[in-house]
């Protein structure tokens, strides 16, 4: 955030007539590193930052050791993180009753308000039973359980309709809704699942670093049309490169 308040000052000052008229503005390095030294954050806020981290993406472990090296207290019990985690585990590995049945111990008010998350439950399950070739498992759960889901919401009846096309055909690769067996789509119902286990426990569902270095990106982009200075492009390292004059 900081980051981006630097820039966009700057923006601000480029958009004047005189300096529109004009080339890009060159900014030095010194100058550059000038006002960042007068930008001043408090490590308590730059820990939380980290502790939220930690916290919304399950490294319960790591969690607890800055808790003790920093001081920084997380805003959830650190226990709950384990179980989540093992439900996002089940979830990654297929095991999607399982996943049903520990999210239902954490809350059951989770599934029961929320019929969007439990039908993408149900169609992963489907779609774990035809990655095993269960195929008359898969078509009586589809007949009982999803399709009268798909009767109540068109939305559902057509993801239904892409999952049972899977059966179609005896080679996947023909298959245009294919990547339904792929690793992602288990990932993707696994990260709809954190989130909603996060949210039951008012927290957010995303953390906020990645968000503040989208608002980096960003921004830096939005200079680059206007000045030459140096630029954050390893965010690994976080490293300044000159800019090219």
């Amino acid at each position: 955030m900081f980051l981006s308040r630097i820039v966009l000052r700057d923006l601000d000052s480029i958009d004047s007539p005189a300096s529109m008229a004009s080339s890009k503005k060159l900014v030095t390095r010194d100058e550059w590193e000038r006002k960042l030294r007068d930008v001043k954050i408090r490590k308590e806020d730059m820990n939380r930052l980290v502790m939220n981290f930690l916290v919304t993406e399950g490294f319960v472990d790591a969690a607890d050791k800055f808790r003790i090296e920093s001081g920084t207290q997380p805003d959830i019990d650190l226990a709950t993180i384990t179980d989540r985690m093992e439900v996002k585990r089940a979830v990654q590995s297929g095991n999607v009753q399982e996943a049903i049945e520990k999210i239902n111990d954490l809350n059951p008010t989770i599934l029961d308000t929320n019929p969007q998350l439990y039908f993408h439950l149900q169609q992963q399950k489907l779609i774990e039973l035809i990655r095993a070739g269960k195929i008359n498992e898969a078509l009586e759960f589809a007949q009982e359980e999803l399709a009268p889901r798909g009767e109540e919401n068109q939305v559902f009846l057509e993801e239904i309709e892409k999952t049972v096309a899977l059966l179609v055909f005896e080679d996947i690769k023909n298959c245009p809704y294919g990547e339904l067996l792929d690793v992602s789509q288990r990932l993707k119902t696994a990260s709809e699942v954190n989130a909603a286990i996060l949210t039951s426990q008012s927290h957010e569902k995303d953390p906020k670093l990645p968000s503040l270095l989208k608002m980096l990106i960003w921004t830096q982009n939005q200079l680059d049309e206007k000045a030459a200075y140096p630029r954050i492009n390893n965010f690994s390292t976080a490293a300044l490169e000159d800019p090219a004059i």
